[in-house]
């Protein structure tokens, strides 16, 4: 790869942080989920760690690309977890209400709650990277530009995440919705492993996927609207 910038360079690096924004818009959601257990006064700390990891992450994958498409299995992994965290939502005991009031984080591997979430996040990201890294090289053999369009897209998705927090917050029916996108995303993340070990076919377009997200999570809004207005 090389190092130097030219000013076709620019527009590329500007077009990666649209495409990181564009195929990490579950991530960010599941992100904002994820983080939901922990103290509202720890939730951007949690991502601000999350940020961090996600940086040294980026560099270190970026750097072994090219070895990137050997570990497929962590999609696998994923979208089991993903789908864990659906079913043990939609399983909760007491009602819809109970169900929405997100339980607090739990320790993992000894590690607290706190770190344990962030452990949690960092693993997420992951499964979730492999798509733009391999996307962005395939756009650029540029280290700068690849390094600089991930890294702008990472800023940009914590912003996201943020937002994302807020809402939910002041909506809490959005949790179901939010959990309805997180069981999509583990059937996605499944199918591409599948795909990428030849035991099926075909994969879901990119388009679909962000379509589908878009309209669960429009219709959780309106939803999440109306029973605000009715209560």
């Amino acid at each position: 790869m090389s190092f130097s910038l030219h000013v076709t360079d620019f527009v590329t690096i500007g077009l990666l942080v649209v495409l990181e924004g564009l195929l990490s818009a579950d991530n960010a959601l599941v992100m904002a989920v994820l983080v939901l257990g922990l103290p509202p006064e720890r939730h951007h700390q949690a991502l601000r760690y999350g940020l961090v990891g996600g940086f040294a992450f980026r560099i270190a994958a970026t750097l072994l690309a090219v070895y990137l498409i050997q570990v497929s299995w962590i999609k696998l992994l994923g979208g089991f977890y993903l789908a864990y965290l659906t079913v043990t939502h939609f399983t909760h005991e007491g009602g819809a209400e109970a169900r929405r009031d997100v339980p607090p984080a739990r320790s993992l591997f000894g590690l607290p709650p706190f770190w344990a979430t962030v452990v949690r996040v960092e693993l997420i990201n992951l499964a979730f990277s492999i798509d733009s890294i391999l996307v962005a090289v395939g756009m650029s053999r540029n280290l700068v530009v690849v390094l600089s369009g991930g890294i702008l897209g990472i800023i940009a998705m914590r912003v996201v995440v943020g937002q994302l927090l807020e809402l939910i917050k002041r909506y809490p029916a959005l949790v179901d919705g939010a959990f309805v996108i997180i069981g999509w995303v583990a059937i996605k993340l499944v199918s591409e492993y599948l795909h990428a070990v030849g035991w099926l076919r075909w994969e879901i377009p990119t388009s679909f996927s962000l379509a589908t997200v878009g309209l669960i999570f429009v219709s959780a809004y309106i939803y999440a609207r109306v029973t605000e207005t009715k209560g």
